[in-house]
């Protein structure tokens, strides 16, 4: 069974049908060079690190262990069914033309692939309008998709049993982060607890951080995506702006999957011009443009691997927009810098910000002083993440 982006035993379809199955199985991870030469972030592989550590405990708890090899996840895997005499490989699914393009090396392999939904609530071509494969709209997605039925949470295997001469491996880097399913599960229940029902008023406010920190547990799939909102749904109609948030999540995933090239070309070519300035954009990524909203946001994703979404929407308003950089740039950073960077959700928020992607209204503005002035009256956000911004007027 290898594990890609579902690192957790909770709601684990792949891992719950391989253990039903299969007298033994074998829980794989393999630490990708070609994906991790891309990651770039101390962030993101603290996070991963801690991931890896947690799953293997559960995974030990039920009697097996995580096998963990680095290199190439296609040549890797096979190893193993031949070492092993393994009859089938189970995986989930994902909408990126990397993870598709894995899942297509191994089906043509002699040994039989099963393919499970472990990324997405409701998964990529699940839902179409008539006459199309995808929606490229949000709002009647939305509103089909809320109506559909999600499945029962899986509970994880009781037991799993390891075939007999299989060394586990090390795990690839050393962790001191809070990643992982069990962290994960405890914010999920601390937040639906005390901030799902007032998240709709407190989402924006720049300075409160009144989002639920969730992304990059469902990045890493240490939480499902079905469980998440099963489970929100419970509190009623207060958690819809929250839920709605997860459709989004779906909405790109599924817009992905039906336009592989998402993630290089527009999906909506508005023949615009690009301006090249290389001094703009560096001054932008490192947080010295003059904005103090855009820097204070730029330095805080450094520092932290981590930015709000309305931060997002103003940083990348203000590339693409008031410099007139290409999105790709933007998208670039993002996904070396952010812990929960994904390139469905990372390139569909990029299109949609520059006007090249799914929202309706393509020349959309994102002012950042007056952004700033609505969702950081009091400067407390820029204070705390650009306190030199002050420190210069005094």
């Amino acid at each position: 069974m290898l594990f890609t982006r579902d690192l957790r035993v909770h709601d684990q379809a792949a891992l719950s049908e391989a253990a039903r199955v299969a007298e033994t199985v074998i829980p794989l991870f393999v630490a990708d060079d070609t994906l991790l030469a891309r990651e770039g972030t101390a962030h993101r592989l603290r996070f991963l690190a801690a991931a890896l550590a947690d799953l293997r405990d559960s995974l030990r708890r039920r009697g097996a262990d995580l096998v963990i090899r680095r290199g190439d996840p296609v040549a890797e895997t096979l190893r193993l069914v031949g070492a092993h005499d393994a009859t089938a490989v189970f995986i989930g699914g994902d909408a990126s033309s990397y993870a598709r393009h894995r899942e297509r090396r191994l089906g043509r392999e002699r040994v039989e692939l099963r393919v499970e939904n472990t990324v997405a609530a409701v998964p990529p071509g699940t839902l179409a309008p008539n006459g199309r494969n995808h929606y490229r709209v949000f709002t009647p997605y939305w509103r089909r998709w809320r109506e559909e039925p999600l499945p029962a949470i899986l509970d994880p295997p009781a037991q799993l049993t390891l075939p007999d001469g299989v060394a586990p491996g090390p795990l690839p880097f050393v962790h001191d982060s809070a990643g992982g399913e069990t962290a994960g599960r405890g914010r999920l229940s601390d937040w639906l607890a005390h901030g799902v029902g007032d998240y709709d008023d407190r989402r924006d406010d720049l300075a409160a951080d009144g989002s639920s920190r969730l992304s990059a547990h469902l990045h890493f799939g240490c939480l499902s995506a079905t469980e998440v909102i099963t489970r929100a749904r419970a509190f009623g109609p207060a958690a819809d702006p929250f839920v709605r948030q997860l459709c989004w999540r779906d909405f790109y995933l599924q817009l992905l999957a039906a336009n592989p090239r998402l993630a290089t070309e527009d999906l909506h070519p508005r023949r615009r011009d690009w301006n090249d300035d290389d001094a703009a954009f560096a001054l932008w990524r490192e947080g010295e443009t003059g904005s103090a909203v855009v820097d204070a946001t730029m330095r805080r994703l450094r520092a932290e691997g981590w930015i709000g979404n309305r931060a997002r929407l103003i940083v990348a308003g203000y590339l693409t927009k008031t410099l007139g950089l290409d999105w790709r740039l933007g998208a670039a950073v993002f996904a070396e810098l952010l812990v929960d960077a994904d390139v469905a959700n990372n390139v569909g928020n990029w299109q949609w910000v520059a006007g090249t992607g799914v929202d309706t209204r393509p020349n959309r503005g994102f002012n950042a002083d007056r952004q700033a002035k609505r969702f950081d009256r009091d400067g407390a956000y820029v204070r705390r993440y650009l306190p030199d911004a002050y420190t210069s007027a005094a």
